[in-house]
């Protein structure tokens, strides 16, 4: 199949052994109920085998909801899917869980969320720095953080817990560019500004230096806008691009090289419930 034929949400594309793996929130149970996460398989980024359910909760696992945002990253021959889950009353969190292929099939690494207790926090994404520390990058969200906060939290080399404090990084309203969700009241019941911080992803650019992109909501809806690290550090501080790299109705995206080396985006458009679809552009 193609990509215009695949209903997804934050899609996140890994390229392993030749192959490309492209993961995603299946946009028929975003908003409701949910149960596990697809994967597809392509050789050239053009068709797509597929789906496979590389995770399905047979009733054992907490999560009944929030089923978000699934990143798959390769460490040391061991493949990581880090995702956003939620349940009735209470918040939501990311957690890691782990297989032999990337195909699954995933099972938690632990049995809650890696990201602190009582806190609203979706889009986890993992960098691992340059010295091999391993970071999770999340958005600590709304009811929460009403400005929409990017946060990083140091993690064990294994994965398995958090080995400190997390840091916020910066604020939505920081980006020149976003502006209040105009839905706040009738959809959260939160009055004044609120912003959104979503979809975080860090990379290495081909100079060496340290990228950000992140979503959040512009002049003409749902958009991604990028920062860069002053330091080098995943830590910063970060500069704000004037300017969000893709400005109406779609985000949440990722970065990737091709097998050709040609760096890509690939993000969901348009951002309309069961109208999703991943969309890959050229990145500069």
């Amino acid at each position: 199949m193609r990509l215009q034929n695949i209903n997804i949400r934050d899609p996140f594309i890994l390229l392993h052994d030749g192959t490309y793996y492209l993961y995603g929130t299946r946009a028929r149970t975003a908003w409701g109920p949910a149960d596990g996460f697809d994967a597809y398989r392509s050789d050239d980024l053009v068709e797509w085998e597929g789906p496979f359910e590389v995770f399905h909760n047979d009733g054992t696992f907490w999560a009944t909801k929030c089923y978000w945002a699934p990143e798959c990253i390769c460490l040391d021959g061991i493949f990581y899917l880090v995702s956003t889950f939620g349940a009735e009353g209470r918040a939501k969190g990311v957690q890691i869980l782990s297989s032999v292929s990337p195909l699954g099939p995933f099972a938690p690494m632990t049995p809650d969320v890696i990201t602190p207790q009582g806190w609203d926090c979706i889009d986890g994404s993992l960098f691992v720095d340059e010295d091999g520390t391993r970071w999770l990058l999340f958005s600590h969200s709304l009811p929460d953080d009403l400005r929409g906060a990017y946060c990083v939290l140091p993690l064990a080399d294994d994965l398995s817990h958090a080995t400190g404090e997390p840091i916020t990084l910066f604020h939505a309203d920081e980006a020149p560019w976003s502006r209040p969700i105009p839905f706040a009241k009738a959809e959260f019941g939160i009055d004044g500004d609120v912003y959104f911080s979503d979809g975080p992803y860090a990379y290495r650019d081909g100079d060496g230096s340290l990228r950000m992109i992140l979503s959040s909501w512009g002049t003409r809806g749902y958009a991604i806008g990028a920062a860069l690290s002053e330091s080098g550090r995943i830590t910063g501080p970060w500069k704000q691009l004037e300017e969000p790299i893709y400005k109406e109705n779609g985000g949440h995206g990722m970065v990737f090289l091709t097998k050709e080396g040609e760096r890509k985006l690939v993000l969901h458009y348009p951002n309309d419930s069961l109208k999703e679809r991943p969309v890959i552009v050229d990145l500069r």
